[in-house]
């Protein structure tokens, strides 16, 4: 993988360090979003995965962006479409989670009004980090008896999910580094909402047309959310760009 920006007059890295590349701000609350598009600016591929905009650079992206956080983020429906699986321990990263107090895996975090969520899954039962519940007060009481049977329940919001107070909550326990997969309309509340710190955004060398969402799905932003580039990363024609709110 080579770095495109920011330019250097310094001999070309022979191979990014990925770590370093994506190393969290030290000392804050951070929250990246991780997301991936095709040229034309779809977020699923036309069998509605974003798998199909993959390839192996991203998938090591997005190992790295899991090895670094603390919790990801990320809705009921993109678990259930895109087959979640419990966060494993990975050894590459085990001597930096604990001299950092982080857990041995990050924590997955659902966010679902409904709770119209299978607990049976391995992400209930085989994970490493207990995973969380993302809800509301006025949820199903159905719902959030068996969400708290399988998992941790975390209330923001009475009638919706509040994701300011919820992502407050998760830094209140020590879970600072934060991720968001997604998927386009999680993402679209959690910028509406201010609190899009980061966005890594995979460009997949890939037209596909179709009806598929853009990364954020929802109402307009007021004004738009302005962001600058800080890195542009290449393989294999994906482009991998990170930017931040000024």
């Amino acid at each position: 993988m080579r770095r495109l920006l920011p330019v250097s007059s310094a001999p070309a890295e022979p191979d990014v360090d990925l770590v370093d590349a994506y190393a969290y701000p030290p000392g804050r609350t951070w929250l990246r979003a991780n997301m991936v598009a095709s040229l034309d600016g779809a977020a699923q591929a036309p069998d509605g995965l974003s798998a199909g905009l993959s390839s192996p650079a991203d998938k090591r992206v997005f190992g790295v962006l899991r090895g670094l956080a603390d919790v990801i983020v990320v809705g009921a429906s993109t678990v259930r479409n895109e087959g979640y699986r419990p966060p494993k321990p990975k050894p590459a990263y085990a001597a930096a989670r604990a001299a950092a107090g982080q857990l041995p895996a990050p924590v997955i975090a659902i966010v679902s009004r409904s709770l119209a969520i299978d607990f049976t899954t391995s992400l209930f039962t085989e994970a490493i980090t207990p995973t969380i519940v993302i809800t509301c007060e006025n949820a199903r009481p159905e719902g959030l008896a068996a969400a708290a049977e399988y998992g941790e329940v975390l209330r923001a919001g009475r009638d919706r999910v509040d994701f300011p107070s919820a992502l407050d909550a998760l830094a209140a326990r020590g879970l600072t580094r934060q991720l968001t997969e997604g998927g386009p309309h999680v993402l679209a509340q959690i910028a509406a909402c201010g609190r899009l710190d980061e966005l890594c955004l995979t460009l997949s060398p890939l037209l596909t047309a179709g009806p598929a969402d853009r990364i954020l799905a929802g109402p307009g932003l007021t004004g738009g959310l302005s962001m600058r580039p800080i890195s542009l990363l290449e393989e294999d024609g994906s482009l991998f760009a990170r930017y931040v709110r000024p």
